[in-house]
């Protein structure tokens, strides 16, 4: 294989790529947004072996490629971009107005896959890549563009989309030059997330109080936060750190001794599970959603049927090595690996179309 094929994935042609972000924050973001972060580490590793790359996204977004950006903020921090549907719609409108100039556009729904509606009106392949758990009242919907290719970012995710074309299921992953790896942790239990009930921000403190750790909690405040979780926080056993930068993220999770994710609600990913392993952080989690699959039981975590399970053992999670759970994040959840099978679904694709193009 030539270098330039080693380059763009096989081919050695380059292909030119729509990457539509969302547009509620910059790409990368400055504080918490699963979706941003890895739109932007796809755009840069995609620029680094050869493809063309024109990033949607606000004009404060810093990913690597063109950057074409018709708001200069997101409508997390601009209260007059409303309605945020809207800002979305018009964002991914800019990318199918110039379609021709690329080879496949991909979206990256923040919510909903708006981009269904431009399936049949799009020249070319239009790639979505959803990022919650769908309910069956949204997959009946989005089936009436049964032909759209989607991207799963689980395969817990990939069975909720029944009777969608899943074309491809591919795991996030994360930048081990920015989550490095911490042999030496501090005495604390983590809790990084939104503050909701589906979380399960109260059974982390429950299992911090039972099994007598210090717990540290870093989300944004909201109303949950402030009326059912404020008053369970001490500020000694339970402390909250707030809603933390992406310094201040890494730090909490390279100190932790072990990540709490007791999820009440199944989620198609949780990126903040790699992102711990990748410190060298274990995780603790109960059995929901896409856990079993990201989690390797016994190696980088263990998931529990029950609360009272993951609390009676959580001492075997705390005594798990840290420089093993680092070894098999790399492994699993390194961005060369996320990027490379990317590449290999744009291509099969752009190369169906082509062929039904001229089929017909």
């Amino acid at each position: 294989m030539t270098d330039a094929a080693k380059t763009t994935g096989g081919t050695g042609t380059p292909l030119r790529i729509a990457l539509v972000g969302p547009v509620a924050q910059s790409i990368p973001p400055q504080r918490s947004g699963s979706v941003e972060t890895v739109t932007a580490m796809l755009a840069d590793g995609l620029v680094s072996r050869g493809h063309d790359v024109t990033l949607f996204a606000t004009a404060s977004s810093k990913a690597a490629g063109q950057l074409h950006a018709i708001f200069r903020d997101g409508y997390h921090h601009d209260s007059a971009m409303w309605p945020w549907e809207l800002c979305e719609l018009f964002n991914l409108a800019a990318a199918i107005e110039i379609a021709d100039t690329f080879d496949l556009i991909h979206y990256q729904a923040e919510y909903a896959p708006i981009s269904l509606a431009y399936t049949r009106v799009s020249p070319i392949p239009l790639l979505q890549t959803l990022h919650h758990a769908p309910a069956p009242t949204e997959v009946a919907l989005w089936s009436r563009y049964s032909e759209a290719p989607f991207v799963a970012v689980s395969h817990a995710q990939a069975r909720l989309m029944s009777g969608l074309n899943v074309v491809q299921t591919i795991h996030h992953a994360v930048d081990p030059d920015v989550f490095q790896f911490c042999s030496a942790p501090q005495d604390y239990l983590l809790f990084l997330g939104r503050f909701t009930e589906g979380k399960g921000v109260l059974a982390a403190i429950e299992v911090a109080k039972r099994t007598d750790h210090r717990l540290v909690l870093a989300a944004a405040e909201n109303q949950y936060y402030q009326d059912i979780v404020e008053p369970l926080v001490d500020g000694q056993s339970i402390v909250y750190a707030g809603e933390v930068n992406s310094a201040a993220k890494l730090a909490l999770l390279q100190g932790a001794r072990a990540l709490l994710y007791p999820v009440q609600s199944g989620e198609s990913f949780g990126l903040v599970m790699t992102e711990a392993m990748m410190c060298g952080t274990p995780v603790a989690a109960l059995d929901r959603g896409a856990v079993s699959e990201l989690i390797d039981e016994g190696f980088t975590g263990r998931v529990f049927t029950s609360l009272d399970t993951l609390i009676d053992e959580l001492s075997s999670v705390l005594a798990l090595d840290r420089a093993g759970v680092r070894a098999r994040a790399l492994k699993r959840f390194g961005p060369d690996r996320m990027v490379d099978e990317h590449i290999e679904v744009y291509q099969r694709v752009v190369s169906s179309k082509r062929r039904m193009e001229r089929s017909t």
